[in-house]
């Protein structure tokens, strides 16, 4: 008996059994066919590190480590949904940072380096206020605070009470400035954040969400299913995949989703094999942003936006749009300054310092939040 104990203590110290297995037995691990050499994480980070260090100069080690992080949420409250889900966030320390807006200190961050000699024409809005529409509601824990929040729970209806996403992702939707009886496209609309925080606000007349991606699609509407009652579903209100002339449109484009390529090999668009896909996403997104130009009507606003803090991706695809919009199409844009938006928020993200063409939410350890890139053009003609 003493040895058969003996012999199973021993066993249970061995970690690597294979050492155990006759030869003829043992199957010889293939490296190669389990483990790439050069993982899509890795090849984003070399990219990133040779590319935004530059971009952003001193800015970059400090966004880098953030980005290696685990991300904050926030969580969108459903007002569709019965449950009272307001005051247990609240009770945890949860605050809505739309309502509820800090007032303590701000980081001072460095200036970005010059980077492009070009100047547009900004309207002269820097000290006009937004309208905030006070039914959009998204709850953040305070800053430095990484606390997670737990998966929505649905109510009596099977409505889901919030939706969890990144807080900087609210920012479009309330820069859209949104009004009473407007008709708003979204471009982009999978997986379906932006379109459910439009929705919050209650004021929207006619919603049209578009998406290119038949599997995205799908995402969307079984997101919509979540959230909204089936009466807030029907054609009257809310179409998917096709548009008419808006007054608002939303154009949040495909991007390399920075985030994602860092921290996940799987659905990485720095994959060897998409390295074509990769290549061809400016071209892509401009045409996007020239479609959601053409079906703004006149005096109507269009919010371009994305998830990457590519340069080329950002202010170099607006830039082509403006000049191709009024060469091709005549039609005559101006950017509207976001200025307003980033003084309300300073003490819950922070954002890239002057920018000469729209704004951009930056990662921080303290607030981790973003990438998220953000330019407003009004269409004059």
């Amino acid at each position: 008996m003493a040895l058969f104990m003996d012999t199973r203590l021993i066993l249970r110290k061995v970690t690597d059994l294979r050492c155990l297995t006759p030869r003829r037995y043992r199957v010889k691990e293939k490296w190669a066919a389990t483990h790439a050499k050069h993982p899509p994480t890795r090849l984003a980070l070399h990219h990133f590190d040779a590319t935004y260090s530059v971009q952003l100069g001193k800015l970059w080690p400090s966004v880098r480590v953030a980005m290696l992080s685990e991300r904050k949420y926030g969580a969108l409250l459903n007002n569709f949904c019965h449950d009272a889900v307001l005051v247990d966030l609240q009770a945890k320390g949860c605050r809505d940072f739309i309502t509820n807006r800090e007032e303590d200190g701000h980081l001072q961050l460095p200036q970005l380096p010059e980077c492009t000699d070009v100047s547009l024409k900004k309207s002269d809005v820097d000290g006009q206020e937004i309208n905030l529409s006070p039914n959009i509601k998204c709850l953040v824990f305070p800053r430095g605070d990484v606390t997670r929040f737990k998966p929505a729970r649905p109510d009596a209806y099977g409505l889901l009470s919030y939706y969890l996403m990144d807080a900087a992702s609210v920012l479009p939707c309330l820069a859209l400035d949104v009004q009473e009886g407007h008709n708003v496209l979204d471009l982009c609309a999978a997986p379906g954040g932006k379109t459910l925080s439009l929705l919050q606000s209650q004021t929207i007349r006619f919603l049209c969400v578009n998406d290119t991606s038949v599997s995205r699609t799908m995402r969307l509407r079984k997101v919509l299913h979540s959230y909204v009652p089936k009466q807030f579903l029907t054609d009257e209100k809310l179409r998917i995949t096709s548009f008419d002339v808006s007054h608002c449109v939303l154009v949040d484009v495909p991007c390399t989703t920075d985030r994602h390529s860092l921290m996940e090999d799987d659905n990485n668009i720095f994959n060897k094999i998409r390295v074509g896909e990769r290549r061809r996403l400016p071209q892509l997104q401009l045409e996007l942003l020239l479609a959601g130009i053409e079906a703004a009507c006149p005096g109507g606003e269009i919010l371009y936006s994305t998830c990457t803090l590519s340069q080329n991706q950002n202010q170099g695809v607006v830039e082509q749009a403006i000049c191709l919009a009024r060469e091709n199409h005549g039609i005559q844009l101006e950017a509207v300054s976001l200025r307003p938006l980033t003084q309300m928020f300073r003490n819950t993200f922070h954002f890239a310092p002057d920018l000469h063409l729209g704004e951009m939410v930056i990662p921080h350890l303290a607030a981790n939040f973003g990438p998220i890139y953000m330019c407003k053009l009004k269409r004059l003609t």
